[in-house]
């Protein structure tokens, strides 16, 4: 911990934490998303769980540096790409992604509503094992990245710790903003079509520099919310839910 005295360690921590905390934003949009399934009450405990999960995997990815080195080497080339574990875990993170929104898209919009009783609800491990799989996806662009950025494991750890306290403060008055406003959830699925595409894009080798998505996200969410600010206020349009 000799880096505790070195002011360029101090700046590379709060560099660091603050790029973790802007790559995990994808990640607390599918919480705030997926987390919607389960009763009122089991939401809170289901994004902190969710949260909590991620921070142990990050964890335990910058301890396993060797592994994840060998987890980018090319396992087969294909048309010209060799593609490495790593990029295969991201193209199935990805199409994860590309499916699962476009399924809430739908069920928002166009299923039929009230159609399952609470027996038929998703269940609390079952939401909770959907958040641990793109926890992982999301965890090795994180981790990735860190191990890019610095050079001690412990200032990566710092890091990783420091965002995901933030982001467990910030992740249920996210949420809250999304249940209220449906053009925001709808956004919010539309921003994980996007990092879907990223993913596969990254997977394929054809990668898209992260400030080119989050410019879009951002632009998009400064648009509604002037959106909202200039629209005369009226009920907002309900969404369809398959559990009432």
């Amino acid at each position: 911990m000799e880096w505790f005295a070195d002011p360029n360690a101090w700046i590379g921590l709060f560099t660091l934490t603050v790029l973790e905390i802007v790559l995990g934003i994808d990640n607390i949009v599918f919480i705030s998303i997926i987390s919607e399934k389960l009763p009122l009450a089991q939401q809170p405990r289901a994004r902190r769980l969710g949260l909590a999960a991620a921070l142990i995997t990050r964890v335990l990815l910058l301890f396993s540096l060797s592994w994840l080195v060998k987890l980018t080497n090319p396992l087969f080339e294909l048309l010209g790409h060799g593609y490495s574990g790593r990029d295969i875990i991201l193209i199935i993170g990805g199409l994860f992604l590309l499916a699962k929104a476009t399924h809430e898209i739908h069920g928002n919009l166009e299923a039929e509503d009230g159609s399952k009783s609470k027996k038929l609800a998703s269940s609390f491990a079952g939401v909770i094992f959907q958040i641990m799989i793109l926890d992982i996806v999301f965890s090795l662009d994180s981790v990735i990245t860190a191990v890019g950025m610095v050079d001690e494991v412990s200032i990566m750890i710092t890091a990783v710790i420091i965002s995901v306290i933030v982001m467990m403060l910030s992740v249920n008055k996210i949420a809250a903003y999304i249940a209220r406003h449906p053009s925001i959830k709808i956004l919010a699925l539309s921003f994980l079509l996007l990092i879907g595409v990223s993913l596969i894009g990254d997977g394929t080798g054809h990668h898209i520099p992260k400030g080119y998505i989050y410019f879009a996200m951002a632009f998009s969410v400064i648009v509604e919310l002037l959106n909202q600010a200039n629209t005369p206020k009226a009920e907002p349009v309900e969404m369809h839910q398959k559990f009432r």
